[in-house]
């Protein structure tokens, strides 16, 4: 019980990187007994602080090829945790949105040029754009600032749609991201679906708060004496598709019968 036997100390870096190296010396000085992470970015910056506190990572992509763990099944050293990662995933959400306006060719893709993950993120997805026909504009970004001159470019260009990869930068201001994609009437499919209770109009991906839940059987296991590096990294089993109906109306968009049916949640 919170308060009683454990005490959770938070940080949040606001989408800001470099912030990392600070606030993972200060949860060392603090002597936590373990350290939870959400995505690859801050998994990496504990790993680079040399720490021997257990990490447990949540929603990373890619653990072994970044060199998070030896092995999905034999993680060894002191990380364990969840992947969010999913073959495919990023070609079945160009699919989903091609689904629901058939006519798009011409898409505007927000990815973190920050963040070794997303720079393959951003290959799979151009990939994927290859695959169907689509056409990509890439528009890398690390601050809000560039999040900003972004937005020049996609009125300049103007794409068919933005679709959003999965990083926290665009976790912390999916507000203005969402505001900027409803004042231009471009459709979307993303990553989170904080984003589309922001105003998108589908997110499909992993449930982020099934993982996060889930991260409390690590919790429980190491504080009871497993090692993390014995404990097998686990993959994601539950996937959501999330509709904002509000948003298609707004654009003029009839949602398929057959993709309604499919929905995990429908905002109305």
């Amino acid at each position: 019980m919170e308060g009683r036997n454990i005490e959770i100390v938070f940080r949040w870096a606001e989408g800001k990187y470099e912030l990392f190296p600070v606030l993972i010396t200060e949860l060392i000085a603090a002597k936590v007994d373990m350290i939870v992470t959400a995505g690859t970015p801050a998994s990496l910056a504990v790993k680079d602080a040399n720490t021997s506190i257990p990490l447990i990572m949540i929603a990373v992509s890619e653990p072994v090829a970044t060199g998070l763990v030896a092995s999905f099944a034999r993680p060894g050293g002191n990380i364990t945790g969840l992947t969010s990662m999913a073959p495919e995933i990023d070609g079945k959400r160009l699919e989903l949105l091609r689904e629901l306006v058939p006519n798009i060719s011409y898409i505007a893709v927000l990815w973190n040029a920050g963040s070794p993950i997303q720079v393959i993120q951003e290959k799979g997805t151009r990939a994927a754009a290859d695959v169907i026909g689509m056409k990509m504009l890439s528009l890398g970004v690390r601050s809000l600032k560039e999040i900003e001159k972004a937005f020049t470019s996609i009125i300049k260009e103007q794409p068919g749609a933005l679709f959003v990869l999965a990083d926290r930068l665009f976790l912390h201001h999916r507000e203005l991201i969402m505001d900027f994609a409803t004042q231009h009437r471009l459709p979307g499919v993303h990553a989170y679906r904080e984003l589309v209770e922001a105003g998108g109009l589908m997110s499909y991906g992993p449930s982020y708060a099934a993982m996060h839940k889930r991260a409390a059987y690590f919790v429980d296991r190491i504080l009871k004496g497993a090692s993390p590096g014995d404990l097998p990294v686990e993959q994601p089993t539950t996937f959501e598709l999330v509709i904002n109906l509000r948003t298609a109306k707004a654009l003029g968009l009839d949602v398929p019968a057959t993709l309604l049916a499919r929905a995990d949640e429908v905002i109305e």
